[in-house]
């Protein structure tokens, strides 16, 4: 059984959508989850972190990533076959073009990325079209970096918003896998 790293940022809004995709990858992966602080820790109105990060346990059958240590050993030490950001914050996109890696989750990827391994990306974010755009256009420019197909979520009334389909998170990571781009990436 193949290895999915599963890094999930906090676009609280995308948990719900999140979970049975999780649950579907579940049959042909072993996923390891990894949570950024506020993924961890956050309650919202979306519901409680503590609640999300049971059912995350439950469905990978494992505890999450959740420090900068643990999220190291994923490159020398426990890889995995393919890391997926799902949701992916503008907050993490601008980390990930820049080359920051200060949390579980982008330090993850860079561990990931130095076995030249494919990371999948569900953007999610409110400035996609606005200041999150250049690090996407950045990404989408880089080896090994695959998206899942996006886009505006609400464009009356959020207008510069950016959002996966994360129905087409599997067909995504089964494509980068095989070392391509789910077609088309940008969605009506």
């Amino acid at each position: 059984m193949k290895k999915l790293g599963l890094a999930v940022c906090g676009s609280f809004c995308t948990f719900d959508e999140l979970l049975p995709q999780v649950r579907r990858l579940a049959a042909d992966f072993e996923i390891t989850p990894i949570l950024s602080q506020a993924a961890y820790e956050t309650d919202t109105r979306f519901g409680l972190a503590a609640a999300f990060v049971k059912e995350l346990r439950t469905i990978c059958g494992r505890e999450p990533i959740c420090t900068v240590e643990e999220a190291e050993a994923l490159g020398p030490r426990t890889p995995v076959d393919i890391l997926a950001v799902a949701p992916c914050t503008g907050n993490t996109l601008a980390k990930l073009a820049a080359g920051i890696a200060d949390g579980p989750v982008t330090f993850a990827c860079k561990a990931h990325l130095r076995n030249a391994r494919p990371v999948v990306v569900a953007v999610s974010t409110n400035d996609g079209l606005a200041a999150a755009a250049e690090n996407i256009g950045a990404l989408m420019n880089r080896k090994h970096y695959y998206f899942v197909p996006f886009g505006q979520d609400d464009p009356a009334a959020k207008p510069m918003s950016l959002k996966a389909d994360l129905t087409l998170l599997g067909d995504t990571v089964a494509a980068a896998l095989a070392g391509r781009q789910l077609q088309p990436v940008l969605l009506r």
